[in-house]
């Protein structure tokens, strides 16, 4: 999302879970399939880290997905 932090908040205001705070990377639902070709649903979930990261010049608690993190679009408060 351009580098913008993503606030991905519900009705009430409070954060979404399981959403990259800086992305939006959410869940994604897929199937899985046995040896047998039985099928079933799943979800494929996205490796959220809580991490202090330095926002609008504070400190905040955020999740952030681990590609993120490896990209350096979150710089780590010290």
């Amino acid at each position: 999302m351009n580098g913008q932090l993503y606030l991905g908040f519900g009705e009430q205001g409070k954060v979404m879970a399981k959403h990259c705070e800086i992305c939006g990377k959410a869940p994604v639902v897929g199937r899985q399939h046995s040896h047998a070709n039985n099928v079933s649903a799943r979800r494929f979930e996205p490796n959220l880290q809580k991490v202090r990261a330095t926002v609008g010049g504070g400190t905040r608690r955020i999740r952030v997905c681990t590609r993120c993190l490896r990209s350096g679009k979150v710089t780590k408060a010290a």
